[in-house]
């Protein structure tokens, strides 16, 4: 656990370098600000059609050869698409390198598939949650020293990015070591490689039926956030990278500290299905909040009080993964990463036009809200189809001694 947990870690910490710069990098291709929000909708776009392709696949071959050998494939191709990023002098070749990295980063699903391995079913919630909790530290660290970097030059936290990406690569091969004995590998069938079709599958798993769409609307919610973060608090507060940087800190300080610490401690005074109702019902009122907030401060005051919704992947992954059997691991976290991925195909759709369609208006104005009021609406929808899945599930379990 500790080795995946480092891999993770320094693999997130890439990709929160990156995340303060990336709009601005945009910019420098664009005509106004308008145009800013129509280039990185396209240039995220690109990058989730990628991963939405490439979870499946990495998550079969992983199932077929070994979680070590296509987390090392993943580690090379981030790598790689993070010195193409920092050297594109057009457009385009930024729109190309973010296809390449997103195929290559859709290996978080065969990180999960390798907690999974290693880990028994009654503590699986726990162990997604500290794998989440070094997705916070990298969000911790990364957005922070990505938005100072920023500060000097633009191009610098994409060339510190690649070198921690090689880092990873490094720590793969000489330390990282396989999780899936040869005896419960799966012959690779073409067929599992269709990501719609794995998401077919998804939703045919016991135990599982409206949590696919639950995952599917607060995951949505959560990329459009994500999508319109820098652009929206840097019209809202005419924030700059490192203002942008600072607040994504408190998230992911927040996040770790949630699955890091607390969760474990939550999970034994709540279900993981209490706790997902409690973390859309939280995140829901915090989507609001962000919409109707007016001073900087304030987006941390709302960070700080959303400490359940930090509970809600871990909780939903949980119950996923205890639908699988120990042999479809990978293909089943490759679909709920291929289920992400999609969503994150759909975000920048809506978050583009909705940040198109206020960049005209003064910070001060609430309709500037637009974007986080749709996230609200959209966690909302999850946490409606949770209380019915869950109803039902109960009902069907007092049944079936009766029948």
């Amino acid at each position: 656990m500790r080795f995946i947990m480092l891999a993770v870690l320094i693999d997130m910490l890439a990709v929160g370098l990156v995340i303060p710069v990336l709009p601005a990098l945009v910019g420098t291709f664009s005509a106004d600000a308008a145009d800013q929000a129509r280039g990185y909708g396209v240039v995220t776009f690109s990058f989730a059609v990628a991963s939405f392709v490439g979870a499946p696949i990495l998550g079969a071959l992983s199932d077929r050869f070994g979680r070590r050998p296509i987390l090392l494939v993943g580690f090379c191709g981030i790598a790689i698409n993070f010195f193409m990023t920092a050297l594109a002098s057009a457009f385009w070749m930024l729109v190309v390198s973010r296809l390449f990295g997103g195929g290559m980063q859709a290996n978080a699903a065969v990180a999960n598939a390798y907690v999974a391995d290693i880990t028994p079913p009654e503590q699986r919630a726990r162990r997604f949650g500290m794998l989440g909790a070094m997705f916070g530290i990298g969000f911790i660290l990364g957005p922070v020293v990505g938005g100072i970097l920023g500060g000097i030059e633009i191009h610098l936290p994409f060339f510190v990015a690649g070198g921690l990406a090689l880092l990873n690569l490094a720590y793969g091969i000489f330390v990282l070591p396989e999780s899936l004995p040869a005896g419960q590998r799966r012959a690779l069938q073409w067929a599992s490689l269709n990501p719609f079709k794995s998401l077919r599958e998804l939703t045919e798993l016991k135990g599982v039926g409206l949590l696919a769409a639950v995952m599917a609307c607060s995951a949505l919610a959560q990329f459009t956030l994500y999508i319109v973060w820098v652009l929206y608090f840097t019209q809202r507060f005419q924030w700059g990278p490192s203002e942008n940087g600072w607040a994504l800190f408190a998230v992911g300080l927040v996040s770790a500290l949630v699955q890091g610490v607390l969760l474990g401690r939550l999970l034994k005074r709540f279900s993981a299905r209490r706790l997902a109702v409690l973390g859309l019902l939280s995140s829901s009122l915090a989507f609001v909040a962000f919409g109707l907030a007016t001073q900087g401060w304030m987006v941390y005051a709302i960070v700080a009080a959303n400490l359940l919704g930090s509970t809600v992947a871990a909780s939903l992954q949980s119950l996923v993964s205890g639908a699988a059997d120990g042999s479809n691991q990978g293909r089943t976290m490759g679909a709920v990463s291929a289920l992400n991925s999609l969503m994150a195909v759909l975000a920048p759709m809506l978050a583009a036009p909705l940040l198109a369609a206020v960049s005209h208006f003064p910070g001060s104005d609430w309709r500037v809200g637009l974007p986080m009021f749709s996230c609200a609406v959209l966690q909302a929808l999850a946490l409606l189809l949770a209380i019915t899945h869950f109803s039902r599930s109960r009902r069907g379990r007092a049944a079936a001694p009766a029948a």
